[in-house]
């Protein structure tokens, strides 16, 4: 199984040296891959309650975002091998022409590394500041796959749709990839898993929300939307995003113990691998480790040190 990092790219520790430190060393220590993800906002009185807080309050690392495009393309240009990863852009926030060839671009100056990951949004408040309406999402995603693929692959680009239209015209460059950079959608409707299928992506960007039996049943759901579409199960990869809670004292391993209350990918080193052994017999393809939301995420060292220890129960 890969392992990748998310990097420093939220809160105070988004500085320019955090991410050079963590994307040189996480290359030179044989990691997979880096990943970045997306908010516009920090709404004072937010629309959408946020789901992981009790209060629905928006974690204060959001106040600080680098952008992520920005960041894979400057870490592209300070290494030479891993992988660079979106977990996630919300596609819907963006005009389709404009970010295609923002990852074209990251694929030509990274020769090959990009992987476009995808959501759809949940916030009120950031479409409200994208002037794109907040009802309907689910259709403008399915028409924005389609014509990001379209500009990626065709020689003349066309696309007549409700709500994106491209009059026949050249748009490049073309990335290096072929036939395009990996696509990966995140989501937990029933509706993403049918999309992951019907416009033929690379598979599913997971994030830990529960109890880690919801992840293979999504698996075994993708899989059976894939066979009744009559196309190749095994061909939809799944990406795991895991947010670390690591108890690294005395204090917070002993509180830890109880199995049938220990939220996946917290508590102990060794309870955090068996956690990693579980997800790689379900055929998970790739595990990135996150720690943004964490005291250890305000040191590069510490969390470089985490996920080489961690990396081993996942090889």
């Amino acid at each position: 199984m890969k392992v990748g990092l998310v990097l420093p790219q939220a809160g105070q520790q988004a500085t320019r040296e955090n991410v050079i430190q963590m994307a040189k060393n996480a290359e030179s220590e044989g990691f997979d891959s880096l990943w970045v993800f997306e908010r516009l906002l920090w709404p004072i009185n937010p629309q959408t309650p946020y789901v992981a807080t009790p209060d629905g309050s928006l974690p204060i690392e959001y106040q600080i975002m680098l952008d992520p495009l920005e960041t894979l393309t400057y870490v592209a240009a300070n290494t030479n091998k891993i992988a660079l990863g979106t977990s996630v852009i919300d596609m819907l926030f963006h005009n389709p022409v404009i970010l295609a060839r923002r990852f074209a671009t990251l694929d030509i100056l990274s020769e090959g590394r990009s992987i476009a990951g995808f959501g759809i949004g949940w916030s009120k408040d950031e479409y409200q500041a994208s002037n794109i309406p907040f009802q309907n999402r689910g259709k403008r995603a399915d028409e924005f796959i389609q014509v990001l693929k379209r500009i990626w692959t065709d020689d003349v680009v066309e696309f007549k749709g409700k709500y994106y239209n491209i009059p026949a015209s050249k748009i490049g460059p073309k990335p290096i990839q072929k036939p395009h950079p990996p696509v990966y959608l995140g989501g937990f409707s029933p509706n993403t898993f049918s999309r992951i299928v019907n416009y033929d992506t690379n598979g599913w960007l997971a994030v830990v929300g529960g109890p880690l039996e919801y992840l293979d049943n999504t698996i075994k759901t993708i899989k059976d939307i894939a066979n009744k579409a009559n196309k190749d199960p095994n061909k939809f990869k799944v990406i795991l995003l895991a947010h670390l809670n690591v108890a690294l004292d005395s204090k917070s391993q002993s509180t830890t113990t109880n199995e049938d209350q220990r939220f996946p990918f917290t508590g102990t080193i060794d309870q955090i691998g068996n956690d990693i052994k579980r997800i790689k017999q379900m055929d998970i393809d790739h595990i990135i480790f996150g720690y943004v939301f964490v005291p250890i995420g305000r040191d590069v060292n510490k969390m470089l040190d985490l996920t080489k220890q961690l990396a081993k129960f996942a090889r």
